[in-house]
């Protein structure tokens, strides 16, 4: 549809050899010369190949396509594969034998049917390989595989990255992702209606602290406290605290004595909940991390009885699977893939799809987390965030993430923009922590660098790196 559009303006031989051009730059850039074959499909993607083929051999490295079909003639495909001069091979794993690298220009993204054994087996016959767009047999729009696919070392993709660059398992067999610009026009992006967007700075703009604030303006977080498991509760009141909240202040009842030797900057309330909720400035609570399904029951209603902004988590949801209905009203919800399994059923399609179709049917924003966590909201919005690490995987990661959240909601953004937001600094975080702790922080370490991640997503915003189509639209 976007090389449609762009045909009026640039013609898509020109966009070809622009996206050959930076498919080949990209190579160079990172091997040495060696011993290439570029496999190529009929289509554009093959085209692609071609272009990238020539421009290797020009620069002295030792090239031959393998071709699985000949272009349709007459196509842009067919102009491209007409400038190559080289070597061309059929279709078949001893084309390949000798190679050095592989280039797999088969399919590319948009790949509607799985990939057959004989396509697998001349890809997979070379160990280096280097994707065009798209590993073959990785679907571009939901990151699932069809039939087979293999690992590569690099993927370079064109204009923007599309979804199946950044859900797993098509992330993980991506490898290093390049979205280079082959100058499509601006005409090409009119009338679209992008249905996802990747998490980034620009998408998203963060609450600024005035002269004139005080605590109350910047936003209170109230965190339910409970008897179990307390050290949840003060994970994410930690966490609220270093991302800018002007007050945390942990309802603990009766359990109060287990927060009193907390940090002092905390307020711990062993009042009744009915009482607490008597202050309408406590408008955004944090209700789960720590609590069982017991606890949840006493306090759960209430909050939504009294119209208090709720993100739910942990507890709440191992409650609220038991009758979905029970969350009804809470205005953002945090599960991972199994709690998420046991609130809504099995992921069919892709998990954007059904991330949205929960985030519908409880009428509350999803945040389905994992290395590849989806932000989807009742009203369309979808949001995929790649800006993470393995050093997340670690008990009471998803209550520090609880308290950032909670915190951007209390400065006044919007629910879907601020679990956005603090997805984001969430796994800023979670880097610079990696760093100070050789690769495998806790998750009470997950707070101290939060400050640094929020002048991080600053310093992009001002540098204007948010406007680059590599880091806005899907």
């Amino acid at each position: 549809m976007m090389d449609r559009a762009a045909s009026a303006v640039v013609p898509v031989s020109q966009l070809m050899e622009n996206a050959g051009w930076a498919v080949a730059r990209a190579i160079r850039k990172r091997f040495a010369p060696c011993r290439v074959a570029v496999v190529c499909g009929p289509g554009n993607n093959g085209g692609d190949g071609y272009v990238a083929a020539r421009l290797l051999a020009q620069w002295g490295w030792s090239v031959r396509v393998v071709a699985m079909a000949a272009p349709r003639e007459g196509s842009p495909a067919h102009e491209a594969a007409s400038h190559w001069e080289g070597p061309v091979l059929p279709f078949d794993v001893r084309s390949v034998e000798g190679a050095d690298m592989v280039v797999d220009a088969v399919f590319g993204s948009g790949l509607k049917r799985p990939v057959q054994e004989d396509v697998a087996a001349v890809l997979q016959a070379v160990p280096l390989r280097i994707a065009v767009d798209m590993p073959s047999g990785i679907s571009g729009l939901t990151g699932a595989v069809m039939g087979k696919a293999q690992s590569c070392a690099l993927t370079v993709t064109f204009v923007r990255p599309r979804p199946g660059h950044l859900l797993e398992p098509g992330k993980g067999l991506c490898g290093e992702l390049v979205c280079a610009d082959i100058g499509m026009p601006a005409e090409a992006w009119q009338g679209l209606a992008p249905k996802i967007s990747l998490n980034w700075p620009g998408l998203w703009t963060l609450p600024v602290s005035g002269d004139g604030d005080y605590k109350y303006r910047r936003g209170v977080v109230s965190v339910c406290g409970g008897t179990v498991m307390p050290g949840a509760t003060r994970l994410a009141a930690k966490a609220a605290r270093r991302t800018g909240a002007g007050l945390v202040r942990i309802a603990a009842g009766k359990a109060a004595e287990a927060y009193r030797l907390g940090d002092p900057g905390l307020i711990i309330d062993d009042g009744p909940l009915s009482s607490l909720l008597e202050d309408q400035r406590r408008k955004v609570w944090i209700c789960g991390p720590g609590l069982t399904p017991d606890e949840v029951a006493d306090a759960l209603p209430a909050l939504l009885d009294a119209n208090r902004t709720v993100l739910a988590d942990a507890g709440a949801l191992a409650w609220g699977a038991e009758d979905l209905s029970r969350l009804k009203g809470v205005a953002a919800i945090t599960p991972h893939i199994g709690e998420f399994k046991k609130l809504f059923g099995p992921v069919e399609g892709s998990r954007p799809d059904a991330a949205l179709a929960a985030a519908r049917k409880l009428n509350a924003v999803m945040v389905m987390k994992g290395p590849d966590t989806i932000i989807a909201a009742p009203d369309g919005r979808i949001a995929i965030n790649a800006h993470a690490t393995s050093a997340l995987a670690t008990a009471g990661s998803g209550d520090t993430l609880t308290g950032v959240i909670a915190t951007l909601m209390a400065a006044g953004m919007d629910v879907w923009e601020a679990c956005c937001a603090g997805v984001w600094l969430h796994g800023e975080a979670g880097i610079q922590a990696a760093k100070q702790h050789g690769g495998w922080p806790v998750a009470e370490d997950l707070d101290l660098p939060m400050g640094a991640a929020r002048s991080r997503a600053t310093e992009l915003l001002e540098a204007g790196l948010s406007k680059n189509p590599v880091a806005s639209l899907l």
